[in-house]
């Protein structure tokens, strides 16, 4: 049986999903972009400042699901523009020092012009 998650700590769903689901001992995020959960608004300019907030969303949808960046086994990624992938990187390693698998992608276009994008599988603690 799985079971929806929401948090009020990151962007409400603006669609008809969910921001994470639990199945199997796993949750499956919805992509996070780096609005500010509070305003809706885009923050940063730069792919370093957005991928910070980007996974700050992240991690509280993790959390709201009773789990963590330390234990994701796979992200997927979207960059606006492939050139930002170094940048990207710079930030990424910092918050997932494990090495979960990973794909990487450019995006024609993201959600609210934002310049990335990133969802996540973790495992969630069982007991």
């Amino acid at each position: 049986m799985s079971r929806i998650i929401s948090t009020e700590q990151a962007l409400a769903a603006i669609g008809p999903y969910s921001q994470a689901v639990v199945s199997g001992g796993l949750v499956f995020t919805s992509g996070q972009i780096p609005l500010d959960p509070r305003t809706g608004t885009l923050v940063g300019s730069t792919v370093e400042e957005q991928t910070e907030q980007a996974i700050r969303n992240l991690q509280a949808v993790l959390k709201a699901a009773g789990s963590g960046t330390d234990r994701v086994v796979k992200t997927t990624c979207f960059l606006q523009n492939m050139s930002d992938f170094a940048a990207f990187n710079s930030v990424y390693a910092r918050y997932f020092p494990g090495r979960p698998a990973r794909s990487c992608v450019e995006a024609g276009a993201l959600p609210r012009g934002a310049l990335v994008e990133i969802e996540a599988i973790a495992e969630i603690e069982q007991g």
